[in-house]
């Protein structure tokens, strides 16, 4: 099982015949993502033909048809995902664009959405029940189903126990080359902007609720309150067990590292108070991501 995304899911991909978009989407077919569609008003009618040399997907042609809109291609293919590779510009029209169409879960790649543009089109959705990844992440991946989004799917390919969440992508990526011989049920990169559709509460309830997912592995970093947040609800909701890595004990004070929301602010969005609050629910906290892997593997080691 894996959450939020299956071998079922049919993607369309906003933006395919970009340059990212069409580099990534031939990624994603390459890791056997049920890709339906590309979205372009601009060349509809069309088809892009790929030719995939790796992974799952090896060796086969793919010809994706072009819709000009996100309800054209949900009539024309029953797509449930969107992925939204579209310039920071046009970002929030294209995520209202495929709320309004009715797609269940849209997955923001973009960066540098302004931050007004993001709070708008997650209160959109919301109320019309979209569920909104990102924007500014790497997205989701469930090992042997379906990959949405940037992740590389070679660094982890074989499904597993464990269950990731992460504001991180570049962290996503080690924890999961690092984790590689036991696998994964879903790895979700939320993203590190200041307002994100999904949260770290939400990929930990929907790993407590997924019977294939047997530990969690929560990545934080400064900047925020989330994670403070995700430990209280750990307290109240969560029987797994969790391990957790927060990024930026060295980070000075007042500037921005990497990410839009990843700044301290005097005492608030330190790593050392993220990092109590979270052993303070029984969450064991590495030092650096190897340390995170080991202390995983040591958990994984005591429950069996």
């Amino acid at each position: 099982m894996a959450i939020f995304l299956t071998k079922e899911s049919k993607v369309l991909v906003q933006g395919m015949t970009g340059g990212e978009g069409m580099k990534h989407t031939r990624r994603m077919l390459a890791a056997g993502t049920g890709i339906v569609g590309g979205v372009n008003p601009r060349k509809a009618g069309r088809t892009v033909d790929f030719e995939v040399s790796e992974g799952p997907g090896s060796g086969t042609p793919f010809s994706v048809p072009v819709f000009g809109s996100v309800r054209e291609g949900i009539e024309a293919t029953g797509a449930d995902v969107t992925v939204v590779f579209v310039p920071p510009p046009f970002a929030k029209a294209a995520v209202i664009e495929a709320v309004d169409a009715g797609i269940g879960l849209a997955v923001v790649i973009t960066e540098g959405i302004p931050v007004h543009d993001a709070v708008a089109f997650h209160a959109y959705a919301k109320q019309r029940g979209t569920r909104i990844i990102g924007p500014n992440c790497p997205g989701l991946i469930s090992p042997g189903q379906s990959n949405v989004g940037i992740i590389p799917a070679d660094i982890a390919a074989k499904p597993g126990r464990i269950g990731l969440v992460s504001k991180s992508g570049t962290l996503t990526y080690q924890l999961m080359y690092e984790l590689r011989e036991i696998g994964f049920s879903s790895a979700v990169g939320i993203g590190g902007d200041p307002v994100v559709g999904t949260t770290h509460i939400d990929c930990l309830a929907a790993f407590e609720a997924d019977p294939d997912t047997e530990i969690i592995v929560l990545i934080g970093e400064i900047g925020g309150d989330a994670e403070e947040r995700a430990a209280a609800y750990i307290a109240d909701h969560v029987t797994k067990p969790v391990i957790g890595y927060i990024a930026g004990f060295t980070a000075p004070e007042g500037k921005t590292m990497g990410h839009a929301g990843a700044i301290v602010s005097g005492s608030a969005g330190t790593a050392e108070a993220k990092k109590k609050a979270l052993e303070a629910v029984g969450v064991r906290v590495g030092s650096t991501p190897s340390e995170t892997a080991r202390l995983v593997l040591d958990r994984l080691a005591v429950l069996h």
